[in-house]
């Protein structure tokens, strides 16, 4: 069997550029399609290159689910940490701070947010024990958050902190799906348009509805 050279990419373009195609094109391939339904060869077709020279570059279709993942899972936990620790008087309120770095982190790859809530990753695997410690840091930064924020109304209940950290979750989800589908939205138009949806809700709940 040939072996592949360790430097060299492949059509004069250098290995460092073409690993960062690869990665590129498969977050979007795995956020797109899932893990199970992914495959490397879709991968290796939309870069150019052939499956060898992808296997050699990353290793297994796992490998390269992970090269994707922990990126993207790195760059959000420390969006979310960023903006949770912000304190200026003049800030925006924690949630919409979240929010806005959330849309700024994956604003060049929107649809990482699926590769790390990808639901067909197989049971037990590295992959999914990855994911799941990503998950995991995620959802303990909301606990503390949602935790916040209810002790901020009175309520001491564990179990409203819960129900909330799952609601923020799936706001969280809902909110980046629409944004993947609405491309022209830039994070400055989206964190705008939660700020103008929060303050909606607020006065919805306030003063009920009385259009019907």
């Amino acid at each position: 069997m040939t072996t592949l050279p360790s430097r060299a990419g492949t059509k004069g373009v250098p290995r460092a550029a073409r690993e960062q195609q690869v990665l590129a094109a498969a977050t979007e391939e795995f956020g797109r399609h899932g893990y199970e339904a992914t495959t490397v060869a879709a991968i290796a077709a939309r870069v150019g290159v052939t499956k060898p020279l992808l296997h050699h570059y990353f290793g297994s279709k796992q490998d390269l689910y992970l090269a994707c993942l922990n990126p993207v899972g790195d760059r959000l936990l420390d969006a979310i940490r960023g903006a949770m620790a912000e304190h200026a008087p003049s800030a925006p309120p924690t949630p919409l701070r979240v929010l806005h770095s959330l849309f700024t982190a994956l604003d060049e790859q929107r649809e990482a947010w699926s590769v790390l809530y990808d639901a067909t990753l197989p049971p037990d695997s590295d992959a999914a024990q990855r994911a799941a410690y990503y998950r995991g840091a995620i959802d303990d930064l909301a606990a503390v958050g949602t935790a916040d924020l209810l002790h901020a109304t009175g309520s001491r209940d564990p179990l409203d902190a819960d129900a909330l950290k799952y609601a923020w979750r799936g706001l969280c989800t809902a909110l980046v799906r629409w944004w993947v589908n609405h491309p022209d939205q830039s994070p400055e138009a989206m964190a705008q348009r939660c700020a103008r949806l929060f303050a909606a809700s607020r006065t919805l709940l306030a003063t009920g509805d009385d259009s019907t």
